[in-house]
């Protein structure tokens, strides 16, 4: 009577603990994959996380799958179909071998990578991250608004930049961008998740409860680490003094967190900007509309600060906002350039009279003199506004679009740079750094930065998936999205027409001909200039920009300087 082998022999005649090991080592080597570079591909940080648990939940069946079945010549079979002298168990024992050492190989080298080269630098933040904050560093998510009829909602927001922006003017603590607060904050991300992503040791939540001038503010400030609460508190007030609340939670928020005030903060961290305090409300809703930007946000704002600036004419913060709406409005809502020039430059104007060291009224200044063409005279208002505010987002934007528009883009990329260090998930700044990546040949680099920070839901993402699209062939995903950025961008041309203009761009002499047909009934349209550009139409184009009335000189210049063919033929052209 033959011996029958025992339940271990069996398994690994079987070859199921070979399997098992090379299961257990291809999870090993995915993860470490998947936790390294899922940042860089837009993952979120659970990916890693629920593949681990997927992974423990199908081992069993790999098991299972490995004792009652082989693989044969004849393909696969049941184990029990298989007569003893035909199995070739042995023959796959010593291939899944070389797979067990093959897997392990990447995954040492995976792990490697991450110890020496990926944590000192090269990627992204890992979970160290939260160790190395620095311990006097906040960011400050968005106020929920608990008004009665939750039409405060702007408002709410606009107090919680009011207080960001109060606290990062205190020296020695770092206080994380704006719009990146606000991104992670309208996605109720985990505390850790922001804190690694934004590197701050501390998030301030809170709520706003408005009812005709009363207020109530509630803010507490959690420990990102482990969530513990250092601190809560709740103000009561109204419009009058809201100043005065501002300063307490402020100067609150100082002290738990023990930074030493000097200077002129040991007297006040908040200045009091208006004595109006239906201004005030009107300014900080305003503030949130400006930086949204596109729809119907800008005039939405506009009305809302030149209520502001009649109710109190010597509100210079309502001035200056005004000026970067007037500024950037003809660009998302389609309006006159001139007139909105001479409005943005008054108002810059009135804003400085009142308060030299506004660096937003420089910065408009600056923006409108490159709109203008006035390549010379929009250096100095520039310098002066990173002077005043060299960590100011928006200011380090203005000031590398007009670096990237002028050819410089290394210095602009550096720009770029310094404002993400503080700011890393701001759509304005992650657009730009794409497309300062794919303009130096990075299709890999620029792709990564769009797909962080919501970027790709932007007409911004838009815009640069474009250009993707069309290098990988996809001249209908390409066009699809041309027509979809553009179209928030003020120009007026509908969304058929722009497809129609777009195709002409890499089609046949045909689309070419039926592009430059649509297009000749368009030619008053900001992007016109620009879509001559892509055509082919290097001297046409140059002479509508020069001669014509648009003032989108970032939209213009920045086409000229990209690694497309039709963008060479452009900056080849005599003319």
């Amino acid at each position: 009577m033959a011996v029958r082998p025992s339940f271990f022999a069996e398994l690994k005649r079987r070859n199921v603990l070979r399997a098992g090991v090379l299961y257990a080592g291809t999870v090993w080597a995915f993860g470490q994959g998947l936790s390294q570079f899922s940042p860089a591909i837009g993952l979120p940080d659970w990916a890693t996380r629920w593949f681990l648990i997927a992974a423990c939940i199908g081992f069993p069946f790999w098991i299972a799958f490995a004792w009652f079945y082989e693989f044969t010549p004849q393909g696969l079979k049941r184990e029990s179909e298989i007569a003893p002298d035909d199995s070739i168990a042995h023959s796959t024992g010593r291939r899944l071998d070389k797979w067990i050492i093959a897997v392990l190989v990447v995954a040492v080298v995976l792990l490697l990578t991450n110890t020496f080269v990926w944590r000192k630098g090269a990627g992204l933040a890992s979970n160290s991250a939260l160790a190395s904050a620095p311990a006097k560093s906040i960011a400050v998510l968005p106020f929920e608004d608990l008004s009665p009829g939750h039409d405060h909602g702007y408002f709410s927001a606009g107090m919680a930049e009011e207080l960001l922006n109060a606290l990062a003017r205190v020296q020695d603590l770092k206080v994380a961008g704006r719009a990146s607060s606000f991104y992670y904050g309208s996605r109720n991300a985990d505390l850790r998740t922001i804190g690694k992503a934004l590197d701050v040791s501390n998030v301030l939540e809170g709520s706003v409860r408005s009812q005709g001038d009363e207020v109530r503010i509630s803010v507490q400030l959690i420990r990102t680490g482990d969530g513990f609460e250092v601190w809560s508190q709740s103000y009561d007030g109204d419009m009058r003094n809201i100043f005065d609340l501002q300063e307490r939670i402020a100067r609150a928020i100082t002290e738990h967190l023990q930074v030493v005030l000097t200077g002129s903060q040991q007297a006040r961290l908040v200045p009091v900007a208006t004595t109006s305090a239906d201004a005030y409300a009107d300014f900080v809703t305003a503030q949130t509309l400006v930086n949204k930007r596109v729809g119907d946000s800008l005039p939405r704002a506009i009305a809302l600060l030149q209520k502001a600036t009649t109710l109190d004419p010597k509100f210079a913060r309502a001035w200056a906002k005004l000026a970067v709406a007037y500024a950037v409005l003809p660009q998302y809502v389609a309006g006159d350039w001139n007139a909105s020039w001479k409005i943005s430059n008054d108002a810059a104007q009135r804003a400085l009279a009142l308060d030299p060291d506004d660096a937003e009224a420089y910065a408009a200044l600056s923006y409108n003199q490159f709109s203008q063409r006035h390549y010379t005279d929009m250096v100095a208002p520039m310098q002066r506004a990173l002077e005043l505010a060299p960590d100011n987002s928006a200011v380090n934007y203005w000031a590398a679009n007009e670096l990237a528009a002028m050819g410089r883009t290394r210095d602009a990329e550096a720009r770029i740079d310094v404002a993400l260090a503080n700011d890393p998930a701001n759509t304005l700044l992650l657009f730009y750094k794409s497309m300062l990546r794919w303009r130096q040949g990075d299709q890999a680099g620029a792709l990564a930065y769009i797909h962080r920070g919501g970027v790709t839901d932007s007409p911004f993402g838009a815009l640069m998936l474009e250009f993707y699209d069309a290098a990988r062939g996809d001249m209908a995903g390409s066009a699809r999205e041309f027509a979809n950025s553009t179209s928030w961008m003020g120009t007026k041309i509908s969304l058929v027409d722009l497809q129609t203009i777009y195709r002409g761009t890499f089609g046949g002499a045909a689309q070419r001909q039926a592009a430059l047909k649509t297009l000749a009934a368009h030619l008053d349209d900001d992007w016109a200039p620009t879509m001559l550009l892509q055509l082919g139409e290097s001297a046409r184009s140059f002479d509508l920009f020069e001669h014509g009335h648009s003032g989108l000189s970032d939209g213009y210049f920045n086409w000229l300087w990209q690694p497309e063919s039709w963008s060479r033929k452009a900056r080849q052209d005599p003319a």
